[in-house]
């Protein structure tokens, strides 16, 4: 199919990171998988995030730029204190240029395939509020906006987790595809800390030790056209079965060898689990927090969201290898951005509005 007709189908079919919200310290304990629960950066608390949630970007005034981050650390601060997580997440565009820069902030750019909607994309300020109801995400919401005297959204999207649950360790739930997903992530808080930390050594600036790369794709899915299709030629199309097993028969919490299967008789070699992980005993170095969206009528799709210590060797080594899967047809990714999550603390916060 083209690219020309795989747009024609979606559009047929459719006729926030840091904690800086309970800024507790993250120390060496984060980093060798001895932290407590209070010492893990908001972002990756818990196996299975929160059901429930909203991410918000926002431009800031131009001129008023210190301001407005001083503004964004109030106004998610107090939400964590009660029943939602709220983080917030820096775009390329609201660091001084006198300030030491994360290495790989940038604007997204369009992978094969994308068709980016500018009211859908980047963003100054990100702003990501979690919870358990959609009531008490849109409440804390409102009242961080109400806050926020500096800016203006440019974009907004609630999503959830349907049948989101915790099974060994790892945090699951179910997408419009039908497919359970969230396996490759990590089974450990310290492994998902590893694989999403800044650390000392990687040539990033001091401020952003600590800190993370979060990625975020509003993915549209053509749902209806997906359906139309077997589900065993769904399960070949994804590399599993719905419910997580694979489909040469490895157990569900064990790792297939892709390689016994080298034409891809068993597993095709452009199914999504295949390109992403080739080698699934060595996992990308990313963890995933996904949400499914629904904006109305056949406009639904995956609000992906992932966070990784190094955006080269996480996301975009993955987005490359996943280029003419298999699924490609039945996806377009439409915004999204990437931004970068602060370290606990204030440094960050002294060090950009002080510039």
């Amino acid at each position: 199919m083209t690219r020309r007709s795989r747009r024609d189908i979606l559009r047929a079919t459719a006729a926030t990171a840091v904690g800086v919200g309970a800024l507790s310290a993250v120390g060496a304990a984060a980093f060798d998988g001895s932290s407590s629960p209070k010492d893990i950066p908001t972002h990756l608390r818990g196996a299975a995030p929160l059901p429930y949630a909203e991410v918000v970007s926002l431009d800031l005034a131009a001129g008023q730029r210190a301001d407005a981050l001083r503004a964004a650390h109030r106004a998610i601060t107090p939400s964590n204190q009660g029943r939602t997580i709220s983080w917030l997440a820096l775009g390329e565009s609201v660091l001084p240029h006198a300030v030491s820069r994360p290495r790989y902030l940038k604007l997204m750019p369009s992978f094969a395939g994308d068709v980016l909607d500018p009211a859908r994309s980047h963003g100054d300020l990100l702003l990501q509020i979690t919870g358990p109801s959609a009531t008490a995400v849109q409440e804390a919401s409102e009242q961080a906006l109400r806050t926020l005297k500096y800016g203006q959204v440019r974009w907004r999207l609630a999503g959830h987790r349907p049948e989101s649950r915790t099974e060994d360790g790892q945090g699951l739930s179910r997408n419009p595809f039908h497919f359970t997903e969230g396996y490759g992530n990590p089974a450990s808080t310290a492994e998902a800390v590893e694989r999403a930390l800044v650390k000392d050594g990687q040539g990033e600036p001091s401020w952003a030790i600590g800190g993370s790369y979060q990625v975020i794709r509003i993915i549209r899915l053509a749902t209806d056209f997906w359906d139309r299709d077997t589900i065993d030629a769904q399960e070949r199309i994804i590399g599993r079965r719905r419910d997580g097993r694979w489909l040469d028969g490895t157990p569900t919490n064990e790792q297939p060898v892709f390689s016994a299967d080298a034409l891809g008789k068993i597993t095709p070699l452009d199914a999504h689990v295949r390109r992403a992980a080739p080698d699934r005993r060595k996992p990308p170095p990313l963890v995933r927090r996904g949400y499914t969206y629904q904006r109305g009528g056949s406009d639904r799709g995956l609000l992906f969201s992932c966070f990784q210590h190094d955006l080269e060797e996480g996301f975009e080594a993955v987005q490359g290898r996943l280029e003419g899967e298999a699924m490609a047809k039945y996806t377009l990714t439409i915004g999204g951005g990437y931004y970068f999550i602060p370290p606990p603390g204030t440094t960050w916060l002294e060090t950009l509005t002080s510039a």
